[in-house]
């Protein structure tokens, strides 16, 4: 069965998963960046922004993984970017330029209307007002028997944790500590919910860890 999948998810060793004050320089809040230094260097990384090179070791594997089978993304409207309220205008297409990484279907969560845009290599954002159930069938719809990434931000992740919808999450702890920003275990039970941990690997860089419901 299609499963809805967190991969990738950069958490600090307090449990934050960004830091405060988003906008346009800091994309993840302040000392957000430093929770993704486990990727940045790996191949699969490299590879996605149209760079070369790069590792291939464990931090690789586990990049490598959360894009396999996948048919479409989920995302918040943080994660899509620092525009607040009403759409002003369409100017405002992502932080990814006009190629995303993504490829895929994206159904982004909004309160306000907005028409999809379509970008360059497949990617098209789709906006759903009508919340997180609605976009997860939308997104099952779109990926055709493959699988659904959820991507951030941590408000939309607990939300679906809370609602028990995700079958398993790909956790990176990194060895930073942000003191402040959005916690992604706050208010959640996850025992309760149903989630274990299933696999435990260690690298220089992270501490990969795969939570699943049910397992």
């Amino acid at each position: 069965m299609p499963k809805l999948r967190v991969c990738g998810f950069s958490l600090s060793v307090d449990g934050y998963g960004a830091g405060p004050h988003q906008d346009t320089a800091n994309p993840l809040g302040l000392g957000g960046t430093a929770l993704h230094e486990w990727a940045f260097g790996t191949r699969t990384f490299q590879k996605m922004f149209g760079g070369e090179g790069g590792s291939a070791g464990v931090d690789d594997q586990f990049a490598m993984r959360g894009f396999e089978n996948i048919g479409a993304w989920i995302m918040g409207r943080n994660m899509f970017g620092p525009v607040r309220g009403p759409w002003p205008d369409e100017t405002w297409k992502g932080w990814w330029g006009s190629n995303p990484p993504y490829h895929t279907p994206v159904f982004v969560l909004t309160h306000y209307e907005r028409d999809p845009v379509v970008m360059e290599g497949g990617t098209t954002f789709h906006f759903v007002q009508d919340g997180i159930e609605a976009a997860l069938r939308h997104a099952k719809d779109a990926a055709n028997g493959r699988d659904v990434r959820l991507g951030g931000g941590v408000a939309t992740i607990r939300q679906y944790l809370q609602a028990g919808l995700i079958d398993e999450m790909h956790i990176a702890i990194s060895p930073v500590l942000l003191g402040e920003g959005e916690n992604l275990f706050a208010g959640v039970d996850a025992k309760k919910l149903g989630y274990r941990c299933t696999e435990q690997v260690g690298t220089m860089k992270a501490t990969h860890m795969m939570i699943s419901r049910g397992a």
